[in-house]
């Protein structure tokens, strides 16, 4: 089954436009999923919910695992990132942006059997209270890899630049709001021989989110002065159990 509802953000466009090469370059991404998968502590969910899927690389990894379920939904704001998800007859695939209350909506028919996991994807949250006060509210267990604004820490010093994404703290702030949590914070780090390789990553890769702060100038200017040869990464591992009993239960 595949259902679609989409508002296109500069991640989503990201994402989109180098779908086809995505797998190519989603080398932290993929240890960051198996990482994640490797927390669970079930060998059987009746539902599970991916939000921000991808080209499957969760599912891939319960398949490795031997994790047994009824039914998968794969969620992704972008139609061509689903494209790549594999194919089963128990897996409904949705094409939907998760910062809006009509992709909640949709999950309705959530239970409290339900498990939510999310890899490399929270972190392009538009407002984090709203994200996981609806998620809180769909599943009674959930199990997050969110990427921190010390990704890239280097590169966003030398550059003079912000990242795009939530500290550490921030993170953890919106969690505990709707979620009983414990946490593991964990760094990567991914070589490169050339500058222009790390470049070309960063533009692939999709964990720039679309974010363009720098221009051509300024750009040559970093590749000249960035002084190491690996990005750096840094991903917070969240298992959660909400405060509230889902509705409806």
């Amino acid at each position: 089954m595949f259902i679609e509802e989409n508002k296109e953000s500069k991640a989503i466009k990201q994402f989109s436009r180098f779908a086809h090469q995505y797998d190519t370059y989603n080398m932290i991404q993929a240890k960051v999923a198996n990482r994640l998968v490797g927390k669970l502590t079930e060998t059987y969910y009746p539902c599970i919910l991916d939000i921000g899927c991808g080209s499957g690389e969760i599912y891939k990894n319960i398949q490795t695992s031997k994790i047994d379920f009824d039914k998968f939904i794969a969620l992704d704001s972008s139609s061509k990132m689903l494209d790549l998800h594999p194919v089963h007859q128990n897996i409904e695939k949705i094409s939907a942006n998760f910062n809006t209350i009509t992709t909640f909506n949709q999950l309705e028919i959530l239970s409290e059997e339900t498990l939510i996991l999310s890899s490399s994807a929270l972190q392009w949250s538009e407002n984090l209270d709203f994200v996981f006060e609806q998620l809180s509210q769909k599943a009674s267990k959930a199990y997050f890899a969110i990427f921190t604004a010390n990704t890239f820490k280097t590169l966003h010093k030398v550059a003079n630049t912000h990242s795009p994404i939530y500290t550490e703290n921030q993170l953890k702030k919106a969690i505990e709001k709707y979620y009983h949590a414990t946490y593991e914070l964990r760094a990567y780090k991914l070589e490169f021989l050339t500058i222009r390789d790390m470049f070309q990553y960063i533009k692939k890769s999709g964990v720039s989110g679309g974010e363009r702060q720098l221009g051509y100038r300024e750009t040559k200017q970093l590749m000249n002065n960035y002084p190491l040869t690996y990005l750096e990464f840094e991903v917070l591992f969240v298992e959660a159990t909400p405060f509230t009993t889902i509705v409806g239960k």
